[in-house]
């Protein structure tokens, strides 16, 4: 993944201050400082079984964590980015989430 992502998840869990976290240790996990490094690692082990989620991030509120599924996405899938850009606001990244979602559902990995 790219540079940009590893040096925001030290950010990202110093934000979360030293507050436990609840949930399962899965990237459907909402909370950034489970989901992000289980992210990277899945990336790191080529584990396409995560894109579903990483297409579903895509609309998460949370910019860190839309920036690391679009970085993810990228490279597991070579597909590029399909004009999606994690900072934009929602309309204006609609439709490459639709283009997203589309590859998804036609049965892409």
């Amino acid at each position: 993944m790219r540079n940009l992502c590893r040096f925001t998840i030290p950010i990202a869990l110093a934000a979360a201050g030293c507050a436990g976290t609840t949930g399962p240790r899965t990237v459907a996990n909402p909370d950034p400082s489970v989901k992000i490094p289980l992210v990277e690692e899945a990336v790191r082990k080529h584990d396409h079984s995560i894109v579903p989620q990483l297409v579903h991030d895509l609309r998460s509120d949370d910019p860190l964590v839309r920036m690391c599924a679009i970085d993810a996405l990228r490279d597991l899938t070579g597909q590029g980015t399909k004009g999606y850009n994690y900072y934009e606001d929602d309309d204006a990244r609609r439709p490459a989430e639709e283009q997203w979602e589309q590859w998804l559902a036609a049965g892409n990995r």
